[in-house]
């Protein structure tokens, strides 16, 4: 086991990404080594986003690894594996799970959980990254003005013992990542499979204004392909452009 063999726990942070930095510089830790907390005070999703989340409710973890056999320039498939490990987990409990491009994990049209990897570059590969993961699985009421949060408990009525979901996260997250090395093209594919709006036309909304298309692919650096029409393919990166209900 890669991911969870080691296990920090401690009661709050800051950032558990920022965290799980200080402490690589600081002295050695295995590859797979998990920080979590039950709040942090601090906490970022992409581009300064916060991410909302009630003390002791949820799943906030950092997790650290060493891609060195992933291009720089093909980063995004960390995010993949990631991101399908986030999936199969919560599938366990509900099976109408999808990943939205490009980094939140949706329930029907409800975000259940993000990702915010940050890779650190030396020369032409990638040194380190650092995986930091918010899933929701507790909390009933949320206060901040992001759109759409749901978390397990909401959808299912259930509670969830904290430390039996991060068992089984890290379990899933490791064999995804240990399929990342092993099988890149079947990890590409399951991500397909598993995204949201993926293939079916769907209407988006770009700095053109509103418009419909189709999801085709995502490129190796993570910028999404939408055909609007037959043969005209257009790639957006994060921000440029928004899923339109």
């Amino acid at each position: 086991m890669i991911i969870g063999s080691n296990i920090i726990f401690k009661e709050n942070l800051p950032s558990t990404n920022l965290y799980m930095d200080d402490l690589f510089k600081s002295r050695d830790l295995q590859e797979g080594t998990i920080i979590y907390t039950n709040y942090q005070s601090e906490g970022r999703g992409q581009i300064g986003n916060k991410w909302e989340s009630e003390d002791g409710k949820n799943l906030l973890l950092s997790i650290l690894l060493m891609p060195s056999m992933i291009e720089p320039s093909e980063q995004f498939i960390l995010s993949i594996a990631i991101s399908l490990g986030i999936c199969d987990f919560i599938k366990r409990y509900i099976p109408q799970c999808k990943i939205k491009w490009p980094n939140d994990i949706y329930v029907n049209d409800d975000k259940i959980a993000g990702i915010l990897i940050e890779n650190s570059l030396l020369e032409d590969q990638i040194e380190y990254s650092i995986a930091g993961i918010g899933v929701n699985i507790n909390q009933e009421k949320f206060v901040s003005d992001a759109p759409n949060p749901v978390s397990m408990t909401m959808i299912t009525g259930e509670k969830y013992d904290l430390n039996d979901c991060l068992r089984l996260l890290a379990s899933e997250l490791d064999y995804r990542y240990r399929q990342l090395v092993a099988d890149p093209d079947k990890t590409r594919a399951d991500y397909y499979s598993n995204l949201y709006k993926f293939n079916g036309t769907h209407r988006f909304r770009d700095q053109s204004g509103i418009f419909s298309g189709r999801i085709i692919a995502v490129s190796d650096s993570g910028k999404l392909q939408i055909e609007k029409s037959p043969g005209q393919v257009y790639e957006y990166a994060y921000k440029e452009v928004d899923f339109n209900p």
